[in-house]
């Protein structure tokens, strides 16, 4: 059952949370000292906890913080997330049959929910998913027989006593251990991977099919869409995104480039080529342009916790589906309506393509994306409202307020105000995450992870 979250995580996000700078984690300065298009973080994910933050980037890199403990003389900092493990998931690979580079960047992480004192996660990059394994060591086995504290072997004629191994404390190793591999599924570049209620299964999905997976069983998958069709030159949309409903075992979604949502049931059929809901907005004809489908195509689709709910996010807006309306959404939010006389423009610079992402908070009651200047949108579900705030190293100063950003499209401009025209389109909020249980985000600015938190009183 779905656990109801604490009452920081209730609060309206944009009447009463003031937000406020708790951290920025800069990805390269772990690694190199200089900025490289490796360190760029491609994914972000809270476990199901909150207490772990997990980043991947270009380089294939996974990095993971832990949560600080609170402390009495620190009660302020409410815990700061610092540095817990890190390790390369991903190498380079190249296909000779095909003659392609295969990348290495990391494209989704989904954490497993915790069975024990180990983390796994999954990690994919366009062709491969790996299932790691997140453990902690702080004891050491020492008075062996065979072999001496160095680990060189003993001669066994001078053993003259049986000795019992005893166990000694260490300092604290965080391993990462790989225990699965899943490959040789996708033939197209993977977008997505959800993991299944039963936790027991997930599924992944490239361009035109979806697989799914036992966690145990990594030699085959079962295909459950297919949408390649026997022509390719027939072929009129992709999946986008996809994902499990977080209750119902059975039960999945997936998107396409036209801005369609599909629902399907894996117990209507082994392969879930014919749908079960179809969710669909009626276009507006006098609004059409050449760049309609575009702006359309959905690149991220996410469940409420609750499961009554989906959200979808396309190039200029967020739309929330209630699962049992499919002919048009209950709510409509305008991300960067702006941006519309300046398509032509974002067509030519290829920033049109770009795939935003979108999370709920820890109660469904807001919602979170990105935009370009390094901005960032909340919508608050309750009261219609909206804010704007910026990911920057202006604001990162310690307890620094975040203070609300506006975007001029016209007439006079206010002192507080920024042109559309000064709008840095190379600084894009792409990937973003909500603490599962309180009023906490992750925000992914290309190589810098800023965290914020609403403000103590």
């Amino acid at each position: 059952a779905y656990a109801s979250p604490t009452a920081a995580a209730v609060v309206l996000v944009c009447d009463t949370v003031q937000w406020c700078f708790l951290s920025i984690l800069n990805n390269c300065l772990i690694f190199l000292p200089f900025g490289y298009a490796a360190d760029i973080i491609s994914t972000v994910e809270f476990n199901c906890s909150g207490e772990l933050l997990a980043t991947g980037d270009k380089g294939g890199r996974v990095v993971i913080f832990q949560r600080e403990q609170e402390s009495k003389n620190r009660l302020l900092s409410r815990g700061e997330y610092n540095v817990y493990s890190t390790f390369q998931s991903h190498e380079p690979e190249f296909d000779y049959l095909k003659s392609l580079e295969i990348e290495e960047k990391i494209n989704k992480i989904r954490w497993l929910p915790q069975q024990n004192a180990a983390h796994f996660l999954l990690s994919a990059n366009d062709k491969t998913i790996k299932l790691w394994k997140i453990s902690e060591r702080d004891k050491r086995a020492e008075g062996y027989n065979l072999k001496d504290e160095d680990g060189r072997l003993r001669d066994q004629f001078r053993i003259t006593t049986l000795r019992v191994p005893v166990l000694m404390p260490m300092d604290l190793m965080v391993e990462a251990s790989p225990r699965r591999i899943f490959a040789n599924a996708h033939t197209y570049h993977i977008n997505s991977i959800s993991v299944n209620s039963d936790y027991e299964t997930y599924l992944s999905a490239d361009d035109l099919r979806i697989n799914l997976w036992h966690l145990e069983i990594t030699d085959r998958s079962f295909n459950i869409v297919d949408i390649k069709p026997a022509n390719m030159e027939e072929l009129t949309e992709v999946i986008t995104a996809a994902e499990c409903h977080p209750h119902q075992c059975n039960v999945f979604v997936y998107s396409s480039s036209k801005g369609t949502i599909r629902l399907c049931d894996m117990r209507a059929a082994a392969l879930c080529d014919r749908h079960s809901k179809f969710f669909e907005e009626p276009e507006d004809p006098s609004s059409r342009s050449f760049f309609s489908e575009i702006i359309s195509s959905i690149s991220d689709v996410k469940f409420s916790h609750s499961g009554r709910y989906m959200m979808t996010r396309d190039y200029l807006s967020v739309k929330v589906w209630d699962l049992n309306m499919e002919n048009r959404p209950v709510e409509t939010y305008q991300v960067h309506e702006y941006l519309r006389s300046k398509l032509c423009s974002l067509y030519e610079n290829d920033c049109i393509f770009d795939k935003f992402e979108c999370c709920w908070n820890g109660s469904d009651s807001a919602i979170m994306t990105g935009s370009y200047n390094n901005f960032f949108r909340m919508f608050d579900r309750n009261t219609r409202r909206d804010i704007t705030l910026e990911a920057s190293r202006e604001n990162s100063k310690p307890r620094a307020m975040l203070k609300p950003r506006k975007v001029c499209t016209g007439g006079k401009r206010k002192k507080d105000e920024i042109s559309v025209d000064s709008l840095d389109f190379n600084k894009k909020i792409l990937h973003t995450a909500w603490h599962p249980k309180e009023n906490v985000i992750a925000v992914a600015a290309t190589n810098n992870l800023y965290i914020f938190q609403d403000k103590i009183n």
